[in-house]
């Protein structure tokens, strides 16, 4: 079984060791690492985590927390494939795709982005409407979306009328980033949250652009 922990810790030499063996304590291997965010004196990482199956959570975020100063942000279960290339991955698969491009970037992006789903919408002569949709989306479409068009990479108020009582009650947290000048845009979504950070935002923002640029 294997977890994402995004976890808040000093930025400082020897806080990712102590985290490591305080985890390990509770039979816990760190699988993988991301560098998520750095600010004044802290840094937040997304962690994958192997655990023994029937393992409980909760103590990993007890053994997190029993550091000083350190701060489990959010645990999900986790089931995407280790890769420290998925950008470019996800690019390749677009620009290879002969029909369905949108289809794939939105198949492929929750796995990149770690998040819990992707859809692409548009605005028409019947106004805004979704494109495609990852397998993950929800089947209640958004039917207004007031920030429409959208010129630059941001994080979205999850509370907002414009946000289905279904993506509200999940606790959505929301993402999006135009495709080029098109008029489409990608938007993603975290159940649950945590929030979006904005080394994450603009990381999508710069993904939305080079596939903007591979759609042509």
């Amino acid at each position: 079984m294997s977890y994402l922990l995004r976890v808040q810790l000093p930025d400082r030499p020897g806080s990712l060791g102590a985290l490591a063996v305080a985890l390990g304590s509770v039979g816990a291997d760190i699988l993988s690492l991301d560098v998520i965010e750095r600010g004044d004196g802290y840094a937040v990482d997304d962690l994958v985590v192997d655990v023994a199956p029937g393992s409980l959570p909760d103590t990993l975020i007890t053994a997190a927390e029993n550091l000083n100063h350190v701060r489990v942000d959010s645990i999900r279960p986790y089931t995407g494939v280790l890769d420290t290339h998925r950008e470019l991955e996800l690019i390749d698969s677009v620009a290879a795709a002969t029909d369905d491009r949108l289809q794939v970037l939105v198949d492929g992006a929750p796995r990149v982005l770690r998040v819990g789903f992707s859809i692409v919408v548009a605005t028409g002569e019947r106004g805004t409407y979704r494109v495609v949709g990852s397998s993950g989306a929800p089947e209640t479409h958004a039917t207004e979306m007031p920030w429409m068009p959208l010129q630059h990479p941001a994080a979205l108020d999850g509370d907002a009328e414009w946000v289905p009582q279904a993506w509200r009650d999940m606790d959505t947290k929301i993402a999006a980033a135009p495709l080029g000048s098109t008029g489409t845009v990608l938007v993603l979504g975290r159940p649950g949250g945590p929030d979006f950070r904005p080394s994450e935002v603009a990381r999508l923002g710069y993904l939305a652009g080079i596939v903007a640029t591979v759609l042509g």
